[in-house]
């Protein structure tokens, strides 16, 4: 037996529109509260770092609430349907791939210039080097749930 879809109302249609998009809702929402907790963690360390002990490693507190910023915009792009908050998620993470890949290896080469911590120091070593693995886990989840054209 052959089921026929009627075409969608103007009412069900809009109620479309406003439903979440495939990339924000289940595992997506999985990322972007791990996105969220790394969002507030960074600006926590980086706010204390810099109101406490600014004089003693300025780079790297400030490479840390770089990092909180980068945490941040990809928190809310990540959490917005659109292909522009897609585009601006994408960017964000590639940002941070490229802060964990070089910190991290900076980091490791001369240690001397990173006296303390960043969240992506050693490619994020303090935080179980979940920072190294985030940004390639929200390119491959951006990757696939990308928007056709």
């Amino acid at each position: 037996m052959k089921t026929s879809k009627a075409p969608k109302s103007d009412a069900a249609a809009a109620a479309g529109a406003d439903a979440p998009h495939g990339r924000t809702t289940g595992a997506g929402r999985l990322l972007i509260t791990v996105y969220a907790v790394f969002a507030i963690s960074a600006t926590a360390r980086a706010g204390y770092q810099i109101a406490t002990h600014f004089a003693d490693a300025p780079v790297a507190y400030l490479l840390s609430a770089f990092a909180a910023v980068v945490y941040i915009v990809a928190t809310v792009a990540l959490a917005k349907p659109g292909a522009k908050w897609a585009l601006t998620a994408t960017i964000a993470i590639c940002v941070e791939l490229a802060g964990v890949l070089v910190v991290g290896l900076l980091s490791l080469l001369d240690a001397e210039a990173f006296p303390h911590a960043t969240v992506w120091s050693m490619f994020g070593k303090g935080y179980g080097f979940i920072p190294l693995l985030l940004p390639v886990i929200g390119l491959i989840w951006l990757y696939r749930h990308r928007e056709a054209k």
